[in-house]
Formats: C-alpha cells, sequence, structure tokens
C-alpha cells in the first residue's frame, strides 16, 4: 500500500490550524505548513502562525525557517517539504499539510517543471517594464504567449507573471508547456485532501475578528521591527506590511490602516477559493459557525477510517 499523506486546506481564517492539531492528535499525525508567509522569520503574527499551545500539543514543520530578507520559492518549498513528508513517515507517522497556498499545494502534488534557472536581467527588466507600464501591460503580453498560463495566474500576482514571461524569455517555450513534464507525489503516496468551507457571511465576520486579534497580538510592533530590515519580494508581499506602513508614516489613522487589511484579506481569501475550487480532488467539509475544531477534525477522521 502506498504511505498516506492528507492535505488540510482552505481561505485564510477559515479555523485550518486548529482543526489541524485536533485531527493530528486522532491520526498520530505531524504538521507540515503550506503558507508562503509562515516560512519567515519574525512574521508571527502577520502570517497567523500556530499558538505556541497548539505548537506543543503537536510537532509542527517549516516555521519561521527563513529570514525575510531572502527569496523564498516553490522549488525550495517542495524540496523542504519532500524531506518532511519522508521523514515524518519513517518515523510510523501521517504527514499532515495544513495551508492555504494552494500553488504550493499545486506543486508537491503535481510536480514542478525541469528546473529553468532564474535569469537576474530579465528579471529585472521585466519588473522595470511592470514599474513604467503597469502590471497590466505585463500580463496582457503573457496572454499574447502562453494563454494557458495566464488562466491560472491573476492578473496582479507580478511575481508569478514575471516568472512565466522570464522562462518564456530565456528558452522560448511557454511555461505552461514545461509544467506538462512535471511528476508529484500524487501517484507515488495515497493523498487525500480535505477542504474547509464556510459560508461567505461567516468567513468575512472570521476575517475581520483576526484582523483585530492580530493587531491585540502585536502586529503594529512586529512591522515596526520587520520594516527597518529590507524585505525580500516574497516577505514584502504580506497582507498588513504596507497597512500598517501607511499608519506608522502618518499617510492615516490605524482604523483606515485596519480597514484596508481586511477587505485585502478578505480579497485573497476570495482568490484562494478560486484556486481551490479548481481542484476537483478537494472534499470539501462544509463548517457551521457554532462547530468547534474537535467536531470538524472528528467529521475528517470518520472520511478516512
Amino acid at each position: 500500500m502506498k504511505p498516506l499523506v492528507i492535505f488540510l486546506v482552505g481561505p485564510t481564517a477559515s479555523g485550518k490550524s486548529e482543526i489541524a492539531v485536533e485531527l493530528a492528535r486522532h491520526l498520530n499525525a505531524e504538521i507540515i505548513s503550506c503558507d508562503s508567509m509562515q516560512v519567515y522569520k519574525g512574521m508571527r503574527v502577520l502570517s497567523s502562525q500556530p499558538t505556541k499551545r497548539a505548537l506543543k500539543k503537536i510537532k509542527h514543520h517549516l516555521l519561521s525557517i527563513k529570514s525575510p530578507k531572502s527569496e523564498f520559492n516553490v522549488s525550495e518549498y517542495r524540496e523542504f517539504a519532500l524531506k518532511k513528508i519522508k521523514a515524518i513517515h519513517k518515523k510510523g507517522k501521517i504527514p499532515l499539510l495544513v495551508g492555504g497556498t494552494g500553488f504550493y499545494m499545486s506543486i508537491l502534488l503535481d510536480g514542478i517543471f525541469p528546473e529553468v534557472g532564474a535569469s537576474e536581467e530579465i528579471r529585472k527588466k521585466l519588473y522595470k517594464q511592470a514599474e513604467r507600464l503597469g502590471k497590466e501591460k505585463l500580463y496582457a503580453k503573457l496572454r499574447k504567449v502562453d494563454k494557458e498560463a495566464a488562466l491560472k495566474i491573476h492578473p496582479n500576482d507580478l511575481r508569478r507573471v514575471v516568472r512565466a514571461l522570464e522562462v518564456y524569455e530565456k528558452t522560448g517555450r511557454p511555461i505552461s508547456e514545461w509544467q506538462k513534464k512535471r511528476k508529484g507525489i500524487y501517484a507515488d503516496y495515497a493523498v487525500r485532501i480535505f477542504g474547509i468551507q464556510r459560508n461567505k457571511a461567516a468567513l468575512i465576520k472570521r476575517i475581520n475578528a483576526r484582523v483585530n486579534a492580530m493587531l491585540a497580538d502585536g502586529l503594529v510592533a512586529e512591522v515596526k521591527k520587520l520594516s527597518r530590515q529590507k524585505l525580500s519580494r516574497t516577505a514584502n508581499c504580506a497582507i498588513g506590511i504596507k497597512e500598517i506602513k501607511g499608519e506608522l508614516q502618518g499617510e492615516y489613522g490605524l482604523a483606515e490602516a485596519i480597514r484596508q487589511m481586511q477587505h485585502n484579506t478578505r480579497l485573497y481569501a476570495k482568490r484562494q477559493m478560486t484556486w481551490f475550487k479548481k481542484d476537483k480532488r478537494i472534499d470539501w467539509v462544509e463548517v457551521g459557525e457554532k462547530d468547534n475544531p474537535a467536531k470538524i477534525a472528528k467529521a475528517i477522521w470518520k472520511k478516512l477510517s
């Protein structure tokens, strides 16, 4: 029998972290983060890392492993995650991957295309074009050369738009063509994917509450400390950095910073769900407002039994 790997995914603030801890207890599992921001040190509040209590209950991996000054890409994530999956299986436990970064999940499940190294020269040129002409022009360029890739990349996701164009300019072949050559863990493991889904009103309520809780947990101090460093392009994408910086620089008050964070987080959650809904392998779990993490975890565990 193939070794089991479980994913627990869904939009931000859907309650994945709390549910995962309860599920891991049922399964004798260890948790691997599947989140592009939780890898960074000094971003505990911004990336909504699991609480100290949760970390004591269940072993977690790939949290706070990189300096926020460093870039972090899907290739690195895949390499780290594959090693952790194998190490957890060797202990006789089950790897439980938890997060909302759909691209990371996809790269693990379906693999990555044969490595096409970065070209700093092409990349810098493309970012300069984005600054001069606007990211919409770059996205339009991608639609012309690789319509298939453009359909999978959000127009605002400049980093991935640039990468797709970089691969095309460097190799003369669309990134979508390269991606068809990939192979992931879906072929070698027994994979189960569960998605946490809440109704729109409940999720918005949870997002707004989370932002307020982040503020109470030291968000402003964390952003102030990060602002003293030159953050990598990846780390600088964390929702909350730009919004709180505006408040710190006197551009607007704290209430406006909170409003912007809540709005941008809602947009992000919508993009996450658009990504996940395309993957028909996900077994969606409808969650009500009164359903606690233990009850939801037990329902998922029964599906696995």
